[in-house]
C-alpha cells in the first residue's frame, strides 16, 4: 500500500495558502503542462463536493471522479477517488502555520494500483517518479504564485478585470493566476453569454456589451487569430489583421466612451513591431520596423489602442516573444520529434530566438497590471539565444539527440511567407522595461525554463 508525502515551506500564512487552494483556478495552476489532464467539472473543496477530471485525449480518455471530505477551514481538505484509474486513492492537503508569515504545505497520498502486486510491479516505479515530478512542480508553482500576490497585492485588494482570449494558452492560465489571487475575472466571449461572468463582444459586427465594462479596474485584451498556418492565404491574412486591429479598436474606443472607464488597458502585441533580421539587441526604445506583413499588423494593432490612451486610460502594449509551453506554440510543435529522437534545428543556427516561459509571461502581465507601468513592454526573457543553442538545450533537457536540420529552402517552398516571418524571424529583443521596473524573472535562462516546463529536474 504505497504512501507518498511531499512537504514544502511556503512564505505565506497558512490561511493565505489555504485560500489560494480553495479559489477557482487552483487546479489549473497546479496541473503540470506536460500532463494530459483537464478539469471538466468542479464543485469546490468542501465536504461532499466533487471534481471530474479528464485523463488523456480523444477516444482513449478516462474520467476521474473525486469526492472531497474532512474539510477544516484554513487547514485541510481531502479528496478520495470514487471512479478512476486507481484501485484506491486518498489525497490529504494540509497547511500548518510556521510562524505568523509562513506555513508548511504537506501533500499526503495513500493509493493502490489496479491488479494488486502485479500492478505495483509493472507500474509502481514509473508512477512514483511521475508523482515526484508533478508534486515538485505543484509546490514550485504554489510558492511562485503566492510570492507574486504577496509582492504586488500584500493588502489583499480584489480587482475586477475583463479578459479577452480567456480560453487560449496565455489567457486561461492568466485567469487562473488572477482568480487564485482573489481577483474577479469577467471573460469577453464571442457567443451570447450564458453566465454572469461573461461579456459579449463581436468585433466583426462592431458589437460589445459596453455597460458591463463600466467601473472595472482593468481590461486585458489577448484575443487574436493565430499566425500559425501551413501557408497564409489572403483570407487568413485578413483574419490576422482584422482580429487585432478591429478587435483592439472596438475595445479601445468603447472604453474611451465610458462614464467610468477602467483604469488600465493591457493589450497583447508582438516583437514583430521591431521588424526582423536585426543584428543588434532591441529594447522598447528601438525604432519600429518597416518591412513585413506581421510588422505592419503589429503597428496597426498598437495604433488601435490610442483612443483609450487619449482618454487617460493607462495603456500597455505587451510585445510578446515566443511563449514556451508544452501545451502550445513552438515548443509544443517540436516536442514529439525530439522525444522520438528525430528532432533538430528549424532555421539558421545563428537565428536569434527571443523566448519567455509561460509562467514569466503571466508574472510579467501581473506586474504591469499591478504597477504604474505604461506604454510598450517587451515580454521576453533577459537571455535570448540562437536557434542553434535553443535546439541543443532542448535536446539536452530531453536527453535526446538533435541530429537533423530542416532545409530552409524546402520550408520556404512549403510555407511561403510564414517561413521568413514566423519560423525564421530573427530578433534579439530584451525586456528592458520589465527589468527597470523590478520584475523578478522566475526563469531567466532557457535551460531552467525548459526543465521547469517539462518536469526535467
Amino acid at each position: 500500500m504505497p504512501i507518498l508525502t511531499f512537504t514544502s515551506r511556503i512564505e505565506a500564512p497558512a490561511e493565505a495558502l489555504f485560500a489560494w487552494h480553495a479559489r477557482p483556478g487552483a487546479f489549473n495552476r497546479l496541473t503540470p503542462p506536460w500532463a494530459g489532464v483537464r478539469l471538466e467539472h468542479f464543485e469546490g473543496i468542501r465536504d461532499g463536493q466533487k471534481a471530474v477530471i479528464r485523463l488523456g485525449a480523444g477516444p482513449l480518455h478516462r474520467a476521474w471522479v473525486a469526492r472531497h471530505h474532512d474539510y477544516v477551514e484554513g487547514r485541510q481538505f481531502c479528496d478520495t477517488q470514487e471512479r478512476g484509474p486507481f484501485r484506491r486513492w486518498t489525497h490529504t492537503h494540509r497547511m500548518e502555520p510556521d510562524g505568523p508569515d509562513a506555513s508548511i504545505l504537506t501533500d499526503h497520498i495513500d493509493y493502490a494500483l489496479p491488479l494488486g502486486g502485479l500492478g505495483q510491479w509493472l507500474g509502481g516505479r514509473f508512477l512514483q517518479n511521475e508523482m515526484e515530478r508533478q508534486f515538485a512542480y505543484r509546490h514550485r508553482i504554489t510558492k511562485q504564485d503566492l510570492a507574486l500576490h504577496r509582492r504586488y497585492n500584500s493588502e489583499g485588494r480584489s480587482l475586477r478585470i475583463a479578459v479577452s482570449g480567456a480560453s487560449g494558452l496565455i489567457g486561461s492560465n492568466l485567469v487562473a493566476l488572477l482568480t487564485t489571487g482573489g481577483h474577479a475575472v469577467l471573460r469577453l466571449v464571442r457567443s451570447r453569454p450564458t453566465r454572469a461572468d461573461e461579456i459579449y463582444w463581436n468585433y466583426g459586427a462592431g458589437e460589445i456589451e459596453a455597460e458591463k465594462l463600466e467601473g472595472l479596474d482593468a481590461v486585458i485584451h489577448l484575443a487574436g487569430e493565430t499566425v500559425f498556418a501551413s501557408r497564409w492565404t489572403d483570407a487568413k491574412k485578413k483574419r490576422i489583421l482584422e482580429s487585432r486591429a478591429q478587435g483592439t479598436g472596438l475595445i479601445s474606443e468603447t472604453l474611451a466612451r465610458l462614464k467610468t472607464p477602467p483604469r488600465a488597458l493591457l493589450t497583447a502585441s508582438g516583437t514583430h513591431f521591431y521588424g526582423i533580421g536585426h543584428p543588434h539587441a532591441l529594447t522598447e526604445a528601438s525604432p519600429p520596423g518597416t518591412e513585413g506583413f506581421l510588422t505592419a499588423v503589429t503597428h496597426a494593432w498598437e495604433a488601435a489602442t490610442r483612443p483609450a490612451e487619449d482618454a487617460g486610460i493607462r495603456t500597455v502594449n505587451l510585445r510578446l516573444g515566443a511563449v514556451l509551453s508544452p501545451r502550445g506554440g513552438a515548443l509544443a510543435k517540436m516536442l514529439l520529434p525530439f522525444r522520438l529522437g528525430l528532432g533538430g534545428r528549424v532555421g539558421p543556427k545563428d537565428q536569434q530566438f527571443s523566448w519567455i516561459a509561460l509562467d514569466d509571461t503571466l508574472g510579467a502581465i501581473y506586474h504591469t497590471l499591478m504597477t504604474g507601468v505604461a506604454g510598450a513592454v517587451n515580454l521576453t526573457a533577459p537571455n535570448p539565444v540562437t536557434m542553434g543553442v535553443y535546439t541543443k538545450t532542448l535536446a539536452r533537457v530531453l536527453r535526446r539527440p538533435a541530429l537533423f536540420a530542416a532545409p530552409a529552402s524546402l520550408i520556404r517552398l512549403a510555407t511561403g511567407a510564414v517561413a521568413d516571418e514566423v519560423l525564421f524571424a530573427s530578433a534579439r529583443v530584451l525586456p528592458e522595461r520589465l527589468q527597470q521596473t523590478g520584475y523578478p524573472f522566475s526563469f531567466p535562462t532557457l535551460e531552467e525554463a525548459l526543465r521547469h516546463l517539462l518536469g526535467k529536474e
